[in-house]
């Protein structure tokens, strides 16, 4: 196969420039003109013209997917043919790569394949629930519907991220502050007074010294530390990679204090919000839970919602593998429960995403107001610290000559 660079004319008389595969010229001419492309130049890609393409960044965030879903939305029910829709939004997608996708699913889409088909080949854009949804909306003829969900989910899912982001903004940036004003003091500052340190002849203050040992050590060794550093977090890496890892860290993640309860009540809102979703949208309960183990991050819900799949595909309610699972609070399984028997899960997991959404931001803003003086009297303590280790010598020396 080659690659090709062309430039065409599309439907709208719109000038566009891409590439594509193709086993030849020819092949590659009428890919292009069954698209409804009026070629201008095609030119087989060589090492001069060929395109360097650099992904910036992962995955499309949420929030692109639900203004994406928000506008598919309004042009269906406005009465836009599918196949117009995915053409407009194409061109007005700000994300490029979404955009892309979004242009591919609607040439798929001509060319006799569903919508669900055509999206789950990109799924590095388009999440398994959204292939999911569009697969359950297509079936039930509520593609519409199913799609203003994923809206909302997309948003509230977004929403909760940038929460958690902003949270966590403040506390990194004072610790990277903290981390280059104890590196310019022991590396800079502390070597500057050595000299003047040994000129006083007196024996020096211990904070003194163990400060200036420290300035030593780190000037001294400072290509090492870097080195043991890059090979520390090379090390975490590879080993948050392995099954092992995986447990370790997702353990971690909700036993550690402070952070462990805000890390769980996010995922059960997730859990909660996604299951309902899906349900909502008319895919089966074995399905969706395989969806949302794939959704949430941490390893140790991922394993536990699995198990569940199995449990609830030999006749066990949901709500016995939740409980036994020892992962969840009490009030995810009693309220699952309580929707199982009152035949309305997906409404119970709402309106329990409802209210975890608001306990994770009722959490993330005690989180913020608890760790901003704390992290401040630990930056405080530090430089206070290193202050005082080069005033130590000075009010020394001062005593000792009021003695003299």
């Amino acid at each position: 196969m080659a690659e090709f660079l062309y430039v065409a004319i599309d439907k709208n008389g719109k000038e566009r420039k891409g590439s594509l595969e193709a086993e030849n010229r020819e092949r590659a001419y009428d890919k292009l003109k069954n698209e409804g492309m009026i070629l201008l130049d095609l030119n087989e890609a060589n090492a001069l013209n060929k395109d360097i393409k650099i992904n910036l960044g992962g995955k499309v965030k949420p929030r692109d997917l639900s203004v994406f879903c928000r506008q598919f939305v309004s042009m269906i029910n406005a009465g836009v043919t599918i196949v117009d829709a995915l053409n407009m939004l194409s061109d007005q997608t700000e994300n490029k790569r979404l955009a892309e996708a979004i242009r591919q699913v609607r040439i798929d889409i001509e060319k006799g394949e569903s919508m669900a088909d055509a999206m789950v080949k990109h799924d590095t854009v388009f999440p398994s629930i959204m292939v999911s949804m569009t697969a359950a909306g297509e079936a039930s003829g509520k593609l519409d519907t199913a799609f203003s969900r994923m809206a909302d989910q997309f948003e509230k899912s977004a929403k909760l991220q940038a929460m958690i982001k902003k949270a966590m903004i403040y506390p990194i940036i004072l610790f990277f502050v903290a981390i280059i004003v104890v590196a310019v003091f022991l590396i800079k500052v502390i070597p500057s007074y050595t000299d003047m340190f040994e000129q006083l002849g007196s024996e020096l203050p211990g904070i003194t010294r163990a400060v200036v040992a420290a300035s030593d050590f780190v000037v001294n060794n400072f290509i090492l530390i870097l080195v043991v550093i890059a090979a520390l977090v090379i090390g975490i890496k590879i080993f948050a990679k392995t099954e092992n890892g995986k447990d370790f860290f997702g353990n971690l993640a909700i036993k550690v204090p402070v952070m462990g309860k805000l890390n769980v009540k996010t995922a059960c809102s997730n859990f909660a919000r996604t299951l309902s979703t899906l349900l909502y949208s008319g895919v089966p309960m074995i399905d969706a839970l395989e969806i949302v183990s794939r959704v949430l991050s941490n390893s140790l819900y991922k394993k536990a919602l699995l198990h569940a799949k199995e449990e609830v595909a030999k006749g066990v309610p949901l709500s016995e593998p939740i409980a036994s699972s020892g992962l969840f609070p009490p009030m995810v399984s009693h309220m699952t429960k309580i929707g199982e028997e009152t035949g309305d899960v997906e409404e119970m997991l709402n309106r329990l995403a409802d209210y975890y959404d608001e306990e994770v931001q009722a959490a993330t803003e005690s989180l913020t107001a608890a760790m901003e003086p704390m992290i401040i009297l630990v930056l405080a303590g530090i430089v206070g610290i290193l202050v005082a280790a080069i005033m130590a010598p000075m009010v020394k020396m001062y005593g000792d000559l009021e003695h003299v």
